[in-house]
């Protein structure tokens, strides 16, 4: 349907239904424009500069463990 069509089938559609589907067509919009805008902010996870900011901490380079020693400490702590 072109544009002038769909224009046209609007204004045959009763008072209270036009304004129903020009609230629509707005709530579309801000729907529209806010995904614009988010997906314009992306940024790069890697670009971040908490990526790698413990890099250097040997207690860290295996992770599983770390988790685990930590898991177990707190677990203990709190029986």
């Amino acid at each position: 349907m072109e544009m002038t069509g769909i224009a046209q089938e609007i204004t045959s559609l009763p008072l209270e239904t036009q304004r129903q589907v020009i609230d629509f067509v707005a709530f579309l919009k801000t729907r529209y424009i806010t995904w614009q805008m988010v997906k314009a902010k992306q940024i790069r996870l890697v670009d971040e500069p908490f990526i790698g900011m413990w890099r250097e901490r040997k207690d860290m380079q295996d992770s599983t463990t770390w988790v685990q020693n930590l898991r177990h400490c707190e677990w203990e702590h709190n029986l």
